[in-house]
């Protein structure tokens, strides 16, 4: 979700411009007005990310005005409202799809303007493909990434906590391989901070930050087991690479998407293929990202959101609350504790990640479900995080964003309603010109997709937001389409995103397979056999929780280095 201001535009996760192909480049107005699309020159052209529009682009009498949008944003993040928990849905999930997300959307071609880059890198650069290279950039013999690499060009560097002062117990020292790297020089403790990865957005929150480290661990223990076999060092990183990448995208098709989606509709996907988003591409087409999914139907995970987690042994019962969440990250925060000020980069005293802030993977996916025999993996009822269930509404602390989340750092406060994320949410896509979700489910049917529209009652008085008066009938008549989807998971879904919502984010994950250069969609037989679970592999399981037991050796005390409760 957040950005520093020191880093170039094109990496904010925010974005106040788009590059939609065929329409030229859209920006943002401060009101969500409606603004003519700007033809770019060659350069902007090439090293702008490029999306694409799925559906039918609405006018201005379709787009709620900025009074609606506040009051809409207002009802979404009503703290009154209970916003129950999503049973099956461990927090994990939450995070392991903003992990997700920053894959899809890495600008990779995002180098400094005077470095060598050629036409076919730029335009792969920035390729909508699950192929992780939010991990890998450009690769170990990329002059630019080949920092993020140890000096065997094989290993990503790791980073190491920082150990908590006057603590004689284990948060008092510092452990390697639980923290980010960090750039560790310069003059300022923004720039030591900062994450040495492709991209900074994982270092927005902690959660974020804890999973992409664990996926740093994931190819390090895979090269380690290459070595191992002593498979030659000429093709050991890209054997690496295709491992990690295939194992990965076997997890998001069989476990992360069958939580958040109609398993029904992800079969029918990747069964049948896709019928609305780029249904016969040719052979050397390159994927888009359509904005239904970045600005709409993919913001999902932030409903998902928790306002607190129980964070390990020492931030336990709700301690680990969303703001502390973004504090120990070095682009939200300053990794440090009060009285550091986290809108102030500069402030505070730890320049890493201090030790009692590793977090308890156990707390954050269901290993029961993986190995329910080893008791030392699992955590009392009491202590679990399950993420929030997918419906139209957001915790409170999201209409209250730090401003180091958006790029904001540094610069004047915004007036309140522009730190509510559900406000952003909606204003981009009104920037956008997204069709409603009333023009997209006619836009599906007339491909043959099989979709039930909502009704006016689904759409304003049922689920968690309510809705009255001029409001409700402005919603009720042209939806916004991330309200919609959200809607219809409330409604329809159980809580899984289904219909309209549904259909997008499996089709748009199915093409990402697809347009990888690794692809477990364009290589029909393969198969994991990386869970250290044997039956698992006979059985062509692996899970989100196989991929952590792999990455740490199948130990508790690497899973949890800070122990369990006493």
């Amino acid at each position: 979700m957040f950005r520093p201001a020191r880093e170039p535009q094109s990496k904010r996760h925010v974005r106040s411009s788009f590059y939609v192909i065929g329409e030229g480049i859209l920006a943002e107005s401060r009101d969500g007005g409606p603004v003519e699309p700007q033809a770019a020159s060659t350069v902007a052209d090439l090293r702008k990310f490029r999306f694409s529009r799925l559906g039918p682009r609405s006018g201005p009498a379709r787009q709620l005005d900025r009074n609606a949008r506040i009051e809409l944003a207002r009802a979404m993040t009503d703290p009154k409202r209970d916003h129950p928990d999503q049973r099956g849905v461990p927090s994990g999930f939450t995070y392991l799809g903003q992990f997700v997300d920053h894959d899809l959307t890495l600008d990779a071609t995002a180098v400094r303007l005077d470095d060598e880059i050629t036409v076919r890198q730029l335009l792969q650069g920035r390729s909508p493909a699950l192929d992780l290279d939010s991990l890998y950039g450009l690769g170990p013999a990329h002059r630019f990434d080949r920092r993020f690499y140890e000096d065997d060009g094989l290993r990503l560097k790791s980073g190491t906590t920082q150990g908590v002062p006057n603590d004689p117990s284990i948060v008092g020292l510092p452990l390697t391989g639980f923290d980010l790297p960090r750039q560790g020089t310069g003059s300022l403790r923004s720039e030591r901070r900062r994450a040495l990865i492709p991209d900074p957005r994982n270092d927005e929150n902690l959660v974020v930050a804890q999973v992409h480290a664990a996926f740093i661990r994931f190819h390090n223990r895979v090269v380690a087991d290459l070595v191992g076999k002593g498979v030659s060092s000429a093709v050991l990183f890209e054997s690496a690479r295709e491992t990690v990448v295939k194992h990965y995208q076997w997890m998001l098709r069989h476990d992360f998407l069958r939580r958040i989606v109609d398993p029904e509709i992800v079969e029918d996907v990747f069964d049948n293929g896709r019928r609305v988003f780029e249904p016969s591409p040719g052979e050397h087409d390159l994927p888009t990202m359509p904005i239904e999914f970045s600005v709409a139907a993919y913001r999902l995970g932030h409903s998902m959101v928790r306002d607190r987690y129980n964070w390990n042994r020492i931030f336990d019962r709700g301690r680990g609350t969303l703001e502390l969440l973004f504090r120990f990250s070095g682009t939200s925060g300053t990794l440090s504790p009060p009285p550091a000020d986290p809108a102030d980069p500069e402030s505070g005293d730890f320049e890493r990640l201090p030790t009692n802030w590793i977090a308890d993977f156990r707390r954050l996916f269901a290993f029961q479900e993986a190995v329910p025999e080893r008791t030392d993996l699992l955590v009392p009822e009491t202590q679990f995080n399950l993420a929030k269930r997918i419906d139209t509404l957001l915790v409170d602390p999201l209409a209250d964003l730090p401003l180091g989340s958006f790029g904001g750092r540094g610069q004047a406060k915004p007036p309140q309603e522009e730190l509510n994320l559900a406000f952003r949410n909606l204003t981009r896509a009104s920037m956008l010109r997204l069709g409603t979700g009333q023009q997209m489910v006619e836009h599906f049917i007339d491909r043959k997709v099989d979709v039930e529209p909502l009704t006016a009652a689904d759409l304003t008085q049922s689920g968690g937001a309510q809705l009255s008066g001029g409001l409700a009938e402005a919603v009720a008549r042209h939806t916004p389409l991330w309200f919609y989807i959200l809607r219809e998971a409330e409604v329809r879904g159980d809580g899984k995103l289904t219909g309209v919502g549904g259909r997008i984010v499996a089709e748009v994950f199915h093409r990402a397979i697809e347009g990888s250069r690794h692809s477990i969609v364009r290589d029909p037989f393969w198969r994991p056999f990386l869970s250290p679970v044997e039956e698992r592999n006979s059985q062509d399981l692996f899970e989100m929780t196989d991929l952590l037991l792999y990455a740490f050796e199948g130990r508790a005390d690497q899973l949890n280095p800070l122990g369990p409760v006493a």
